[in-house]
């Protein structure tokens, strides 16, 4: 007897200690490719939804497709294990879409990040948008303006419908993500000219980072890229970051005058290793690192693998890169 008296003594302390020393560890995030490219390919546009593996409250980073990428997911059994309660009477797209999606995240507001959110709007639920200031201020001027669509938000012009409530988010700083157990850290990018963001989304001690379009550092003439490493390094160096989504929009004899902020194998392999500098040798060994908004082409052939060569002949890091389909599903641990 005194010896289970210990062990339960041993156990409590433990799990004191643990909730003591801060959040306890999770179990990753899962992530769902709604939309897995950039550009002109209408239904497939940026759009991945966000959950912790533990907790199927979600948040999408960005919305250029939503319910036929839900539509594409659903049909490849990335949401088998939804269930949709015998009371409602929504299909299991439409009880993600409006239950399980608790926000939007949306880097900017070009067209093709946030497409599916403007169409969808009529019979979504109410829920927030996450952004920038600018972006926010962007979406409501261009889009729910009562000429290009019914405003849905809550600010701009009258009348003000409110299903979308605008959350401006800080840089640098921490914000709850509502009705979920996540919180997001927005970092501004620089997209040629535009403000876009990359999203640091949090759930107890895990970490994913999901980027929207960005240029590199050299050609934009910013060291945004460098400072959002900075943020991170520390928690790859403790294997807090479970993966990163972050575009390639062309392969890499794209001319630098023709990249309109976007990047290239060349140019996120160099970022990569700025990182691994950051973060210590080793650091990214097995790292997750998504490959999003690749440009559908016209031509015969798709760039996706000509980008996949390039970034492996060149990955002496040890990261993983992972080209998305949509529909795609990963469990990132």
């Amino acid at each position: 007897m005194k010896g289970r008296r210990v062990a339960l003594v041993t156990l409590l302390n433990a799990a004191f200690l643990s909730i003591a020393g801060g959040a306890m560890a999770g179990d990753g995030f899962d992530v769902v490719a709604l939309g897995a490219l950039g550009g002109i390919q209408d239904g497939n546009l940026s759009a991945y939804l966000i959950h912790p593996h533990d907790d199927d409250r979600a948040v999408t980073c960005d919305a250029g497709t939503l319910v036929n990428g839900l539509r594409v997911a659903d049909a490849k059994g990335a949401f088998d294990s939804v269930k949709v309660p015998p009371e409602s009477d929504l299909g299991r797209v439409g009880y993600v879409l409006t239950k399980q999606i608790k926000g939007y995240l949306i880097s900017h507001a070009h067209l093709d990040h946030v497409a599916g959110l403007v169409v969808s709007s009529p019979d979504d639920s109410n829920k927030p948008i996450y952004a920038l200031p600018s972006v926010g201020e962007a979406l409501v001027t261009t889009y729910f303006n009562w000429q290009a669509w019914p405003n849905f938000t809550d600010r701009g012009k009258e009348p003000r419908l409110k299903k979308f409530t605008i959350t401006d988010l800080e840089p640098a700083k921490a914000t709850p993500l509502a009705d979920t157990k996540m919180k997001v850290t927005a970092f501004p990018l620089s997209h040629g000219g535009v403000e876009s963001t990359a999203f640091l989304i949090e759930s107890d001690d895990d970490a994913l980072l999901c980027f929207g379009d960005t240029g590199p550092d050299a050609v934009e003439k910013t060291t945004r890229m460098h400072d959002i490493w900075s943020a991170v390094a520390d928690q790859l160096k403790q294997r807090r970051l479970k993966a990163v989504v972050i575009e390639s929009s062309y392969a890499s004899d794209r001319p630098d005058k023709l990249l309109f902020g976007h990047l290239t194998p060349k140019w996120l392999l160099a970022s990569l290793h700025e990182l691994a500098g950051l973060a210590g040798a080793g650091s990214l060994n097995g790292l997750p690192v998504v490959i999003s908004h690749i440009k559908y082409a016209l031509t015969s052939e798709q760039p996706q693998k000509k980008i996949l060569d390039e970034l492996e002949a060149g990955n002496d890091i040890g990261v993983r890169f992972v080209m998305p389909e949509q529909g795609s599903r990963w469990h990132f641990k």
